[in-house]
């Protein structure tokens, strides 16, 4: 029996670790925006810390973003699918946005997260991950929406 023609994916109501998971995953964005408010013109040396660990956290998210679509290539039946050309443009764009300064890495990384997010809405349904759409745009939408408001308090 070919295991790979028989994997489904969970749906996200039927995999509540994999969603607390994600949520959990929010966590360090909203620590991370609020303390970089909170040491804004204070703490300049705690300030700077904070700018480029939040930045690295959401280039390793948007990193993570297009590993997933190594996962689920893994289960198709072609020999190369087209997203796994598209699978490598979140990982160079969250290097990219790790060496340039927080204010702006920040920046390219909630617009990156958008960006997945599009083309997630593209490759999700052909590859049976659909039903994981809505609880990433409500990820996406709040973790970018905290990358412009950190970026805007560095």
């Amino acid at each position: 029996m070919n295991t790979a023609a028989t994997f489904a994916l969970a749906d996200p109501e039927h995999a509540p670790h994999a969603r607390r998971m994600a949520w959990a995953g929010l966590a360090p964005f909203g620590l991370g925006t609020a303390l970089i408010w909170l040491f804004n013109g204070h703490n300049p040396d705690e300030h700077a810390w904070v700018s480029l660990a939040l930045s690295a956290y959401a280039g390793l998210v948007v990193a993570f973003l297009g590993g997933i679509y190594w996962g689920l290539g893994f289960m198709q039946q072609q020999s190369a699918p087209p997203h796994f050309m598209w699978s490598g443009v979140p990982v160079i764009v969250g290097w990219i946005g790790v060496v340039m300064p927080p204010y702006a890495g920040l920046v390219v990384h909630g617009v990156m997260l958008i960006v997945c997010y599009a083309v997630d809405r593209r490759f999700y349904p052909a590859m049976g991950a659909k039903a994981w759409l809505n609880l990433r745009f409500r990820l996406s939408a709040i973790s970018a929406l905290l990358c412009f408001l950190a970026a805007a308090g560095c």
